[in-house]
């Protein structure tokens, strides 16, 4: 009778080989891209009056301001964005 240790042998080299067979189709490294950043758009402060008072116009839990929100989060994680 063979142990248990000598049945899981065939398991783990089917999943190594399978394991080295999907990492080899990868198109992209997983290493992080540096140096590509997102312009951020100025707004003169004509336009931001503008979108502030279309803001507060939006219905109470408009799902638009929970996008909005994110949007700022993107733009302070853009402005913070630093070139090699």
């Amino acid at each position: 009778m063979k142990s248990s240790a000598e049945c899981s042998r065939p398991r783990l080299a089917a999943l190594v080989i399978v394991t080295s067979l999907l990492s080899a189709c990868a198109t992209v490294g997983s290493e992080r891209v540096t140096g590509v950043c997102p312009p951020v758009v100025e707004y003169d402060p004509g336009v931001q009056e503008r979108a502030a008072k279309e803001v507060q116009a939006l219905p109470e839990g408009s799902v638009l301001n929970e996008m909005l929100s994110d949007y700022a989060v993107m733009r302070e994680q853009a402005r913070g964005c630093v070139f090699p």
